[in-house]
């Protein structure tokens, strides 16, 4: 039973999850939006966020925080140019749009970006 556990854990043990959501949130910092699987962007969006909303501070135990997940120039990126954009911002700094589903397996994909 899963009885008050967060999140997906996309048929994954927890180390493999870990480095994907890593993969993605930097891939996503890099480039501004990505292509993914609902359920991956899904659970993207609430890792992503919470980068965001520690970068906004620019305090050291932020960046050092931060700096345990990501590699330095995505946390300089998220830190000196992505960061900044959303201060005045409560929260939301991600859009999903969604596509249809894949050819080959059918999952559905979407496209997620930093708004």
């Amino acid at each position: 039973m899963r009885k008050r556990n967060k999140g997906r854990a996309l048929s994954r043990p927890k180390n493999q999850r870990q480095a994907l959501l890593k993969a993605l949130a930097t891939a996503l910092f890099l480039n501004g939006k990505i292509k993914t699987t609902e359920a991956k962007a899904k659970e993207l969006r609430s890792v992503s966020e919470k980068m965001i909303t520690r970068a906004r501070d620019k305090k050291m135990s932020d960046r050092r925080v931060l700096g345990q997940v990501l590699s330095p120039l995505v946390l300089k990126k998220l830190m000196d140019e992505i960061a900044p954009k959303y201060v005045d911002r409560q929260g939301g700094y991600t859009r999903i749009t969604k596509m249809g589903p894949r050819k080959s397996d059918g999952a559905n994909m979407v496209i997620i970006e930093l708004v």
